[in-house]
């Protein structure tokens, strides 16, 4: 959107031709900057709740401060997965705010001031200890998109009086993610116990036959248990993430809010 575009915009919600609601979901599609190497979108988290996350994982550490620099203008938490402890201290010479998380792989740094708001509601839970920075890099995603975060690790279905001991935690939870590996069992046996939706995570830890985690995924993919969302192998921030857009809706609706994009198409839909 040009400049020329943006005042208008703006005169109209001065002259109050436009809602407060109509004005944000037009600001949604704002453009991007272009830094040669990386097109950044400064308005994802406008639109999503999030900045732009930064995938690390072959990108150089000069590309990932300058890509994070440039994120940081949207006025958000910065998120930088799959960053290797030797790729993040040279990230720290060039950004000494950085902060590096070593069980999630991830680097985040925060703009001056910035507070969460600690919704509650989301839980994480992971088989085995193997499975903890899968589980972790959904945590670290779902707590910089304002939630509160609880972790229940090594609850495997090899011993399912150590899931069971955990009994009220589960049930109080609005949404869980449910890392394993090796057969991939657990999200079955949470979700036979919940009234939440369950996003399974499978991990590429497992022996031979495990297949860098397809066995779980394949297993996890053909549950019995109603309530089952499926991510990719290793993927915890898109079940972070999922997480965290699940439980703010719950918390908008608990609270009687609408979306202003909802809004905004039901008021299009009338002209």
């Amino acid at each position: 959107m040009q400049k020329e575009k943006i005042r208008a915009l703006l005169r109209a919600l001065h002259q109050r031709r436009v809602s407060v609601e109509e004005a944000l979901y037009r600001l949604r599609f704002l453009p991007y900057e272009d830094l040669g190497f990386a097109k950044v979108d400064h308005h994802r988290n406008l639109r999503r709740g999030l900045p732009e996350v930064i995938f690390g994982h072959g990108k150089t550490p000069h590309q990932i401060a300058s890509i994070a620099k440039s994120v940081t203008r949207s006025g958000g938490p910065v998120l930088v997965t799959r960053v290797s402890e030797e790729a993040a201290r040279l990230v720290r010479k060039v950004q000494q705010r950085a902060v590096y998380h070593a069980q999630a792989r991830a680097i985040v740094w925060l703009p001056p001031g910035w507070r969460s708001e600690e919704r509650p509601g989301i839980l994480i839970l992971a088989a085995g200890t193997s499975d903890i920075p899968v589980a972790e890099e959904a945590a670290l995603t779902a707590e910089l998109m304002g939630n509160q975060v609880e972790r229940i690790y090594d609850v495997g279905i090899a011993g399912l009086h150590r899931l069971v001991a955990h009994r009220d935690q589960l049930l109080s939870a609005r949404v869980l993610v449910v890392a394993a590996g090796m057969e991939g069992a657990l999200p079955s046996v949470v979700a036979g116990m919940v009234d939440a939706p369950v996003i399974a995570l499978p991990t590429s830890v497992g022996y031979g036959s495990g297949a860098g985690g397809i066995a779980a995924l394949l297993s996890m993919l053909n549950s019995c248990a109603g309530g089952v969302l499926v991510v990719n192998i290793d993927n915890g921030f898109g079940a972070g993430f999922s997480a965290g857009l699940i439980n703010r809706q719950a918390q908008a609706v608990g609270k009687g809010r609408r979306s202003p994009g909802r809004a905004a198409s039901r008021g299009a839909k009338k002209m």
